[in-house]
């Protein structure tokens, strides 16, 4: 936990702080967590927290490992994300995720050929998600997707983005987002991100940022 704050406290320093989002901690380490300015996303880690959670004003989001009782969960949080595999049930489990009215997360590492297929489902069921695990570049590499690879692919509905392996065919910019022949507004980003892809969860926040200002994206 020292060690987390201190990394928060450093990005929050930052030229690119606003692009932090949620602090994200697991339930079991949620006690040990001080007041770090903004709100916090729960991990359910825990046997005795998989169905409840004691009430905390700073809870924005809760976070669920596969295999939880979905209908426990309603109204946990303001946003409740959970995780789904990406194996042969994909469908019928983000079936079930809509039947509850709660959100989707996923884990990119690996580059799992399934991402296409979740993002799709998704967007064809209205489904908000947040993706997270394996993307520390920002466009992809041989064994990674890229953060923009995934906006893109959000704000564009349109899940060739993912293949994309040329920096320059991004832009990004405080008035809009281009990749290739698509351009967005900085609201029709807004309007993505609100009903699409909601976030990214990284390890580091320095990772992604430093790419970014390799590629001339940062400062905007």
């Amino acid at each position: 936990m020292p060690e987390a704050l201190e990394e928060d406290r450093r990005a929050r320093a930052h030229h690119a702080a606003f692009m932090l989002g949620r602090f994200v901690c697991p339930t079991s380490r949620l006690a040990e967590l001080p007041d770090v300015g903004r709100a916090v996303s729960v991990v359910l880690d825990t046997p005795e927290t998989e169905v409840w959670l004691k009430p905390d004003s700073r809870i924005e989001a809760v976070e669920v490992p596969p295999g939880a009782d979905l209908a426990s969960l309603v109204g946990l949080a303001e946003e409740v994300y959970v995780e789904v595999p990406l194996d042969d049930d994909l469908e019928v489990r983000l079936e079930e995720v809509e039947r509850y009215g709660l959100r989707a997360k996923v884990r990119c590492s690996g580059a799992p050929v399934r991402l296409e297929w979740f993002l799709l489902e998704c967007r064809t069921r209205g489904i908000v998600y947040k993706a997270t695990a394996g993307l520390h570049h920002s466009v992809r590499t041989e064994a990674e997707y890229g953060f923009l690879n995934v906006l893109a692919a959000a704000v564009f509905c349109d899940e060739d983005a993912l293949r994309e392996r040329e920096p320059q065919a991004f832009e990004l910019r405080a008035e809009g987002f281009r990749w290739r022949d698509g351009s967005a507004s900085a609201d029709e980003v807004a309007h993505a991100r609100s009903t699409r892809l909601r976030s990214i969860g990284s390890c580091s926040f320095f990772e992604p940022v430093e790419e970014l200002e390799s590629l001339g994206m940062l400062p905007l």
